[in-house]
């Protein structure tokens, strides 16, 4: 490992190495508007949920690296204590970055980045139609941590009315997490798409509880060609049956190869373990699993 102790570093320092490792983060694509009604529209990469009752975000126009001064979102914010938290997905990354150029007070970057003025139902900043969920927040506190350039200012939003495509809805009217298409900021140009391809779903331990490494057969805690993380995937599982109730709930096919179990089948078996695991059926690998000597 290479350590660094964070108080011997510059800004900039850190920047590249915290803004890289601490990844993906969501977008807060904020539009704000100050007394004058000049509407200013950026992107922040500092942003997330914390809080349900009351829905809060918190997102942080940080103090410019460069020469120590504030953005315009922050001044609007100051002025006007509203602002609108719009989703960015793929489809309007490009247009999101051009937002983001530091063109003067004044400049409307709806107009420069291609985007569609929305009015907003209950604040005074409109919505980027284009974004498939727009928030409209009210301001409750904003807390400086610092002074220093790239010092953070934590602006904690209550989210008032949320507006949702259609689009991103199921048959249910929830939101399906695969047609969102969200993208998310990494360390400098780099970004991360959330879609199909990169999506996959780990149960929850919420009400069930896992029986967690301690409790794993030591066939399977010691196993070198399973990865930590498989092994999780087995410890995360509340009630597994034993060996000889789980040999009666295989399929024929693969019983029968595990009783006449041979080295030369062993590793196909083990193939087939993690290509469960991989497809999420959990418990039916650990009914072979535990079978394997």
């Amino acid at each position: 490992m290479v350590t660094k102790d964070a108080s011997t570093l510059t800004g900039v320092q850190l920047q590249n190495i915290l803004q890289y490792v601490i990844a993906p983060r969501p977008i807060c694509f904020a539009s704000t508007i100050n007394k004058k009604g000049e509407v200013n529209l950026s992107p922040f990469s500092f942003f997330n949920i914390f809080s349900v009752q009351p829905p809060i975000c918190v997102f942080s126009p940080s103090r410019r690296l460069r020469d120590n001064t504030t953005k315009h979102t922050l001044d609007n914010i100051n002025e006007v204590a509203e602002c609108v938290i719009n989703i960015v997905s793929y489809e309007m990354v490009a247009q999101t970055s051009l937002a983001s150029c530091e063109y003067p007070q004044g400049v409307n970057e709806f107009t420069k980045a291609g985007f569609t003025i929305l009015p907003s139902d209950v604040v005074k900043p409109p919505r980027v139609a284009e974004s498939p969920v727009q928030l409209e927040c009210r301001i409750n506190q904003v807390v400086p941590l610092g002074e220093k350039a790239g010092s953070g200012n934590l602006v904690i939003a209550e989210i008032l009315r949320i507006h949702l495509s259609e689009s991103i809805l199921d048959d249910k009217g929830n939101v399906d997490q695969t047609a969102l298409d969200l993208v998310a900021r990494l360390g400098g140009n780099w970004y991360a798409r959330i879609n199909k391809d990169s999506l996959f779903q780990l149960e929850k331990p919420n009400e069930k509880i896992g029986i967690g490494f301690d409790q794993l057969p030591t066939s399977l805690l010691h196993a070198d060609w399973l990865t930590n993380n498989e092994k999780a995937q087995f410890a995360n599982l509340n009630n597994p049956p034993k060996k000889e109730e789980a040999l009666e709930l295989m399929d024929q096919s693969v019983k029968e190869k595990i009783i006449a179990l041979s080295p030369s089948t062993i590793q196909d078996i083990q193939s087939q373990i993690k290509a469960l695991l991989k497809s999420g059926d959990v418990s039916k690998a650990w009914c072979i699993a535990i079978q394997l000597p």
